[in-house]
Parts: structure tokens; C-alpha cells; sequence
């Protein structure tokens, strides 16, 4: 395909063109990977949004990064696949229809499993791909032929296969232990599935009596009802305070219960009373110590977060209902001491939005110990995966060496069912914590291992319950390849190249990736993991739908284009890892930066457009000439200025393929930025235009011509990672060829034999000379068109070298007549302006030129503003009141604007004085 006309229109609008190319690229599978490509491997998974998402701007940051080295390494002939997917999001998907059904005056249970699910396809049909189609509005050069979800037919299969290995090997087990569990969802919940908040809320003092009637111990609680569960209370062993009590027993208040006084080191006796009271079925660390003593094990709470039985009196009422009237009930008693107001950290369920219990429940879990065992011998022995930035190792590496167990059940009906069957004919025909079970792939598997155990006439019930979403996520690096079959793919594109995502789920999936793929494929996942930052909003804060902050990437590209939200987004990352602020009026739907990004695209589209017009064209046609041999340099005729252009060109090539190797986007960005706008479009347009303006027959045309092509064809070819909409259009104007198939599949520049630094310092000195020079004419009102004469004069032998060759340039481009390049002055150039660029001084006389007497009353006017400014300043920073009661960083102004101000006089003063 090329564009659809052979010269760029006079504006660029980037809602035509880009989805224009997004529609093509897809359609003709220009990114649809090749195992037999003969390029080495470069693959990158997608982190799997959920199905339930919409694009939000951390979506947007990071596909933008992963489809700039997706590109990237595509243009270096890498064999490059970035493979695209969805997660089912167990509990966010369950969330809708649960609500739905609520609406409906209906629950999961009235509907039953089948229909459930039913709806929950339905749903997924219809809604499911709002994500990725949002994704698709940014341009990614994924392979959408590989598309996968978590729960399409293949993915489910290794799912199945994976448990039944870790069930096999005696690393998944099922049994009744302390979890995190979520009342809203009805759900167990894992440690990196909570957020833990900071409350306002009480601590309870209480005082329980010594059944022998000698005294009472004082404890303290955030969460009185608990209370009603307590099987014992704890002290230090070493506590002299309390030695002489371990042994007797308490009276708990409300219920009437007998529990022991237990020595445990968990207690610190020097927070609060050195006493705590113990709810193994409620606490993770009293769950501990009941087991180390054998103290009963009371449930209170039923999975509703309401009290049941055990709880008494309070049984029915909501875990905060009760809380209050246990607090209550234990004042009319007279066992409440005192309450304190207390600040503490509570665990909320990520999803379900409402703090966790832990309850005793019975639960399958995975054996962590030898898979994060494996996961630690690749990082030790092997630093793999490699982290960018480094300092994440030391985080993934601790999470890896503190690990426990991890609950693998969720009590909900979307998602892989576990390939568990109990053999409920053994029980009564009900599942039981003692009904024992089969773990098989298949209905029919299980049938047949259960019959050779418990004979031909049983009766067969799958577990209800579902497998933690993480569960499948940790097996995507390689199940989206195939696995556990051995294809293709697996052979050619696992392990894949790098992982790009956000430090939060480092525990959430990176570990659990390093952990699974260790012990199923005995190899790290990926090679490097690239840890992004957060996008934060315009006051520095993290974007959250609770705080209603978000800023929408689609408004954004709608108002811009996707190519200026992915270059503002790459461009401001100023070293891997870090955090970038999106600037934005929520007024005005406005990004001050997104706009500078769109500004630059209409500056590439105005050069381009320039480059075109001034080019050989076909008179009938319109396209150019033979491209491949126009777009190929001669070195034999270069003037300097092509020259210094060539060597800028390749110099940002090499730096731009150093950064993004090194994962310095960031800079990459910044560094094409800066050649684009300034080295191409500022300066060598305008220094070749006069050659352009000479006729056909003229070979410095012809080479102006030959270099203007070669280096926006580059430049279009470096850019094309960054910006691919605009390039990809850009070039294919240009080429109007269909052998070029797309830009995307070009070659990324690379030619160091052009580079010549000595050229580019010549030209650095020769640009800061002009821009003085031009400065220095408007300062002294000099017109536009009249011809001058200038002076400079340096004492330094190099840059005399370094000025001489370009001295041509200086008088085109400064509109210089006479120019002298000096080391000390000749004779007395009469009145002069001047100033100093490095130690190379600029002097233009002015006789014949300019109305020195108004120029010498303009100086004089700007001096007394700037000695007013000086005063003032003085008085300011000389007021003890002002000094001792302003803020720091209002002093620290204030004393810069004077010292910018005293500069500013001494200069002006210099200048009037050469004007007498």
C-alpha cells in the first residue's frame, strides 16, 4: 500500500491517517510472526489486561513502550513477535453479573452453574473486547493472529495439566487453614490481592478475670467481636510480670469460657499491656501460636462477614453490628477499660473493596517453598531474569526468599474450575472437609481413577470452586506458546525476550511467572524484566478511580492523535523506572505536552512537505525518480553543511540504537526530538534553501536534493518506533512504491563511516555565532535585509579553525557582508554592539547602520528597569521581616532574580559605554 497521494496535504491530520494504517497493518498481517524468519528471536507477551478494562493511561504508557522495542527490533531484523491476550478476571467478572443479577431481584445460586456461565460468555462476547480494540487505537504492532484469553480451549488445557503435575508431585494440597477472606465476594483472597489502607479507628481495652477469682489481665483489640472466638491469652516467657500466671486459666467475659494463659515469644512485652488475646480462627499470628499450643480453633463469622453460631447472642449480626454491641455488652459487665482513638493499617480486599477477615477455611494451596527455591537459584547463579532498573532485583528476590503458601481457591463460578472430583457417595452425597477426591484432566479420568479405588458404583462431584486468576496468568509466557505440547512457537519464541510492566505486580505475576516457568520448562520466562513507573497526574499524584483522577488516553488521542500521547509518554521518562507527571487541564481537556508532541508531528509533516516540493519529480506522475538510486548518498561532492548534517544524522542513529538497547526510551525520544526539530528543520533546511533556489542543471542542487532525501528517509525510519502513524505515512508519499510494502518493515539506520565530530563542533560554534548575531540585530534595530559587517574575535586557535571553514555560512545566514575572523583587533571598529558566545566575541559595528541615539535611549530605558528591579530586590533580601518570615524557596528566587538582574545591568552598562 502506498498513500493516497503523492504529495502531503498542507496539514497533517492524524484521525485520517492513523487509523488508515492501523486498519492495514492488521488486514495485511504486516506483523504476523515467521518461525522460519531468519532473524534471532524477539517476543514479548502482552501483561493481560482484564477483560472487564477499559484503556486507561497506564495501559497507554506501557503498550507505548512495548511497541517502541517491538518495532525496534522488528527494523533490526529481529524475528519479532509480540504476542496479544486478555485475562478472564475471575472476581471483576463476577462482580458485573452478580450486580446484574441483583438488579434481577436474583442470585448465582437461582440460576444455577450452567446458566451462570452461559451469561458470563454472553457477556465476554459482548463487552469483552472493549480493551483490546482501545489498544488497537494506539497503533500496536502486535500479531493479532495469536490473540489469546486465559479461558480459550488451549489456555485451559495447561491449566488442567499444570495442576494435576503439582498435584502429582505433592505441591497442591487441600486442607483448613487461615486465609484471606473477602465478605463481598464470598472469597478467598491472597496476601498480594489485599491493599492495605490506613484507618482511624479504636483500640479496646478489656479486662479478663483469673477464674480463681485473684485479679484479671488487661488486653487490647482493633477488633473486639473477635472476643467471642479468644481460646487463651498470651505473655512473654520472659515477662517476670506475668511468669507466676502461665498455667491458670481466664473467664472470657459475654460467653463464660474457661481459656488458658499461654508463654509464647510472639508476644513483645513492652507493647501495651505485654498481654494479647488469642483467636487462632481470626488472626494469622494467634493461628501460629494456637497451633504451637493446641488451642482450639472457633470460627465466629460465617462467609458473609455476619456471625454465626459460635458468636452466641450476636449471632445473625454483621461483623460491624456486633462490634458495637460486644463493645457494649462488655461495659454493662464492667470489663471495658478504655477506648483510644488509633491510627492502624487494615487489609482490604482489592476487588471487593472491603477489609478482609481472616477466616479458617478449608482451601487448596500450593507448596511454595521448592518453586521459589528454583526462581532464587536463576536470580543467584545466573541473574536471571535481569531487572532494568537493577534496584527491583533486591524487591523480587526478598518477596521470593519470604514466600508462603499460596491459597490457589476462589469460591466463585467464573473461571478454571478446579480438576478436582470428590467421591461424595463416600460422605452422604455432600462435600465435606473428609470427602476424599480424585485429581484427573477430564470427567472421565476421574470416573476411572475413583472406580479403581472405591469401585464401579460411586457418585461424583466436581469441585465448585475455581482457580486463582493468578494461577493461569503464571503459566502465560509459555501456555499462550502452546505448552505443554511442543510447537513451534515454544521452540522459536520461549524463552521470550523482556517483560515490560509496573513495579505492583512484581508479586502479583513476575514471581509467580519465574516460579511456574522454573519448574515447568526449567527456564526463566524471559530475559529481562523492564520495570516501568507510575503515570501520575498533574499534581503529582497516583491516578485511582477512587480519587476520581484519571485522565482518559482516548480523549487524548482524539484531541491529538495516538502518535503525540505515545511520544509525550515515552519522552518524559527520564530513566528507566521512574515515575512521569501528566500535565492536564481538566478544564479544558487540555495537555500543555500532549501539545508540543502534536506540534512536533506538524513540524516533521511542514519538512517533509519542504523536502518534497523541492525534489525531482516525474512531470507526468508526480512521484520522484527512481528512488533507491535518489535516496543513495555521494560522498564524493558533499559540501560541508551535508557533511555536518550526515554526521548528525548517523550520531543520533547510533546514540538513539544505544539508548533503546540500554531501555532508555526516555532519552531516545528526547534525542530525536532535538535533531528533528533543531539539527534537520531548524538549521540544515535553512541552510541549503539557496541551493535548492538554483536551477535543474546545478549539481549543489542535485546533492542538496540527494542528502534532504537520504536524511528524511532515516529519519523517518528512526522515528517510525516512537511515531509510527505520521512516519509510516510520510515515507510511504515519499518512496510511492509498493515493493516497499510498509515502513514498519524497514531496515533502523546505521553507518558510523559519516560521522565526524570535528564538523560538528565547527557547526555547534557556527549555529551560537548566528544566533548572536541575529540577537545583536534586533537588539540594535537592525533591518531584516540590510547587509553588516562583523567582528569576531577570539584568542583560541581551535575555534579560529573551527570558524573559518563555515565563515560562508555566517555571512548567508546572518545576512554578514564584511567578515573578519580574528585573534585581537586591528584597529578601533568605533561604535559597536556587541556580546560573547564560549569566549568568541561577536562585535557588529554600527556606524551607517543604526540611530545610535535611539539605540542608546532604548539601553538606558531597559537599564533603569533593571537597576528599579535591582532596588527593590535589595530592599527586600536587606528587611529582616521579609527574610524571617518568607518561605525558603521564596528567599532562594529572590536572591536569583537579583543576581540575574545585576548581570543583566553590567551588560547593558558594557553596551551603552561602546555607544559614547
Amino acid at each position: 500500500m502506498t498513500a493516497n497521494q503523492t504529495n502531503l496535504s498542507t496539514q497533517y491530520d492524524p484521525s485520517v491517517t492513523e487509523a488508515k494504517w492501523q486498519k492495514y497493518w492488521e488486514e495485511t498481517e504486516v506483523f504476523k510472526a515467521n518461525s522460519d524468519h531468519p532473524g534471532k528471536p524477539y517476543c514479548i507477551v502482552i501483561p493481560p489486561p482484564n477483560v472487564t478494562g477499559s484503556l486507561h493511561m497506564g495501559h497507554a504508557f506501557e503498550a507505548s513502550l512495548i511497541d517502541t522495542l517491538t518495532r525496534y527490533h522488528r527494523m533490526i531484523g529481529r524475528n519479532t513477535l509480540w504476542l496479544p491476550g486478555t485475562d478472564h478476571a475471575s472476581i471483576a467478572v463476577s462482580t458485573i453479573l452478580d450486580k446484574q443479577l441483583k438488579q434481577e431481584g436474583k442470585t448465582r445460586q437461582d440460576l444455577g452453574r450452567e446458566e451462570y456461565l452461559n451469561r458470563a460468555w454472553s457477556w465476554k462476547e459482548q463487552s469483552g473486547d472493549t480493551i483490546v480494540n482501545q489498544l488497537r487505537s494506539l497503533g500496536v504492532s502486535v500479531d493479532w493472529t495469536r490473540e489469546r484469553f486465559t479461558m480459550d480451549e488451549g489456555l485451559s488445557e495447561a491449566v488442567k495439566e499444570a495442576f494435576v503435575r503439582l498435584y502429582d508431585e505433592g505441591l497442591i494440597y487441600r486442607g483448613n487453614y487461615l486465609v484471606n477472606w473477602c465478605p463481598a465476594s464470598e472469597s478467598a483472597v491472597s496476601d498480594v490481592e489485599i491493599e492495605n489502607k490506613e484507618v482511624e479507628g479504636h483500640l479496646w481495652h478489656f479486662r479478663y478475670p483469673l477464674s480463681d477469682g485473684t485479679g484479671y489481665l488487661e488486653v487490647a483489640t482493633t477488633r473486639p467481636e473477635t472476643m467471642l472466638g479468644d481460646t487463651g491469652v498470651a505473655v512473654s516467657p520472659d515477662d517476670e510480670r506475668y511468669q507466676h500466671l502461665v498455667g491458670k486459666t481466664l473467664t472470657l467475659p459475654i460467653v463464660g469460657r474457661e481459656i488458658p494463659i499461654i508463654a509464647d515469644t510472639l508476644v513483645d512485652p513492652e507493647f501495651g499491656t505485654g498481654c494479647v488475646k488469642v483467636t487462632p480462627a481470626h488472626d494469622p499470628n494467634d493461628f501460629e501460636m494456637g497451633q504451637r499450643h493446641n488451642l482450639p480453633m472457633i470460627n465466629i463469622m460465617n462467609k458473609d462477614g455476619t456471625l454465626n453460631e459460635n458468636a452466641g447472642e450476636f449471632e445473625g449480626q454483621d461483623r460491624f453490628i456486633a462490634r458495637k454491641n460486644v463493645v457494649k455488652k462488655l461495659d454493662e459487665l464492667g470489663a471495658l477499660v478504655k477506648i483510644e482513638d488509633y491510627s492502624h493499617s487494615v487489609p482490604f480486599s482489592d476487588r471487593g473493596k472491603v477489609a478482609v477477615e481472616p477466616l479458617l477455611s478449608t482451601q487448596w494451596f500450593v507448596k511454595m517453598e521448592s518453586l521459589s527455591a528454583k526462581a532464587l537459584d536463576f536470580l543467584d547463579d545466573k541473574n536471571e531474569p535481569r531487572y532494568i532498573p537493577e534496584r527491583w532485583k533486591k524487591v523480587y528476590r526478598d518477596w521470593l526468599v519470604k514466600i508462603k503458601d499460596w491459597c490457589i481457591s476462589r469460591q466463585l463460578w467464573w473461571g478454571h474450575q478446579i480438576p478436582a472430583w470428590y467421591v461424595v457417595s463416600e460422605t452422604g452425597g455432600e462435600i465435606t472437609d473428609h470427602t476424599p477426591f480424585v485429581v484427573a484432566k477430564s470427567t472421565a479420568e476421574a470416573e476411572k481413577k475413583a472406580q479403581a479405588k472405591y469401585g464401579a458404583d460411586i457418585d461424583l462431584k466436581q469441585d465448585p470452586d475455581v482457580l486463582d486468576t493468578w494461577f493461569s496468568s503464571g503459566l502465560w509466557p509459555f501456555s499462550t506458546m502452546g505448552w505443554p505440547n511442543e510447537t513451534e512457537d515454544l521452540a522459536t519464541y520461549y524463552p521470550t525476550s523482556t517483560l515490560v510492566t509496573g513495579f505492583d505486580i512484581i508479586f502479583f505475576w513476575v514471581a509467580r511467572m519465574t516460579m511456574m516457568a522454573g519448574h515447568f520448562t526449567d527456564q526463566m520466562p524471559f530475559n529481562d524484566v523492564y520495570i516501568h513507573g507510575l503515570v501520575l497526574d498533574e499534581k503529582g499524584q497516583k491516578m485511582s478511580k477512587s480519587k476520581g483522577n484519571g485522565i482518559d488516553p482516548l480523549l487524548m488521542i482524539d484531541k491529538y492523535g495516538a502518535d503525540a500521547l505515545r511520544f509525550t509518554l515515552i519522552k518524559k521518562v527520564a530513566g528507566a523506572g521512574q515515575n512521569i507527571s501528566f500535565d492536564y487541564n481538566r478544564e479544558k481537556d487540555e495537555s500543555p505536552s500532549v501539545e508540543v508532541s502534536r506540534n512536533f508531528s506538524n513540524k516533521l509533516w511542514n519538512a517533509a512537505r519542504f523536502v518534497m516540493m523541492n525534489l525531482t519529480q516525474d512531470g507526468e506522475t508526480g512521484q520522484l525518480k527512481d528512488w533507491e538510486k535518489f535516496v543513495s548518498v555521494n560522498t564524493d561532492s558533499l559540501e560541508l553543511s551535508d557533511r555536518w548534517i550526515l554526521s548528525r544524522f548517523y550520531k543520533t542513529a547510533q546514540q538513539t540504537r544505544q539508548y533503546i538497547e540500554a531501555y532508555g526510551l526516555g532519552e531516545a525520544a528526547t534525542g530525536l526530538y532535538e535533531f528533528i526539530w533543531g539539527d534537520f528543520c531548524d538549521w540544515y533546511i535553512e541552510l541549503v534553501k539557496s541551493r535548492l533556489w538554483q536551477d535543474e542543471t546545478s549539481k549543489t542542487r542535485k546533492i542538496a536534493q540527494n542528502v534532504l532525501a537520504h536524511v528524511l528517509d532515516g529519519t523517518l525510519k528512526l522515528l517510525h518506533p516512537f511515531m509510527p502513524h505520521i512516519t509510516e505515512e510520510i515515507w510511504q508519499t515519499l518512496t510511492q512504491s509498493e515493493a516497499k510494502q510498509t515502513l514498519a518493515l524497514q531496515s533502523y539506520p546505521l553507518d558510523n563511516s559519516f560521522i565526524e565530530p570535528e564538523i560538528e563542533t565547527s557547526f555547534e560554534l557556527l549555529f551560537g555565532v548566528i544566533r548572536t548575531i541575529r540577537n545583536l540585530r534586533a537588539e540594535a534595530v537592525i533591518k531584516p535585509g540590510d547587509k553588516i559587517s562583523v567582528i569576531l574575535q577570539t584568542e583560541s586557535d581551535i575555534e579560529i579553525t573551527a570558524l573559518q571553514p563555515v565563515s560562508d555560512y555566517i555571512k548567508d545566514m546572518g545576512k554578514v557582508e564584511n567578515l573578519i575572523i580574528t585573534k585581537t583587533l586591528a584597529e578601533d571598529p568605533g561604535q559597536v554592539i556587541a556580546s560573547v558566545y564560549g569566549t568568541v566575541q561577536v562585535i557588529i559595528p554600527l556606524t551607517g547602520f543604526v540611530d545610535i541615539p535611539a539605540l542608546r535611549k532604548k539601553l538606558e530605558k531597559k537599564l533603569d528597569k533593571a537597576e528599579k528591579e535591582i532596588k527593590s530586590l535589595s530592599g527586600r533580601l536587606k528587611n529582616p521581616g521579609f527574610v524571617n518570615k518568607a518561605p525558603a524557596d521564596v528567599i532562594k528566587a529572590a536572591k536569583e532574580s537579583l543576581a540575574e538582574a545585576e548581570t543583566q545591568a553590567k551588560i547593558l552598562r558594557d553596551r551603552i559605554k561602546r555607544l559614547e
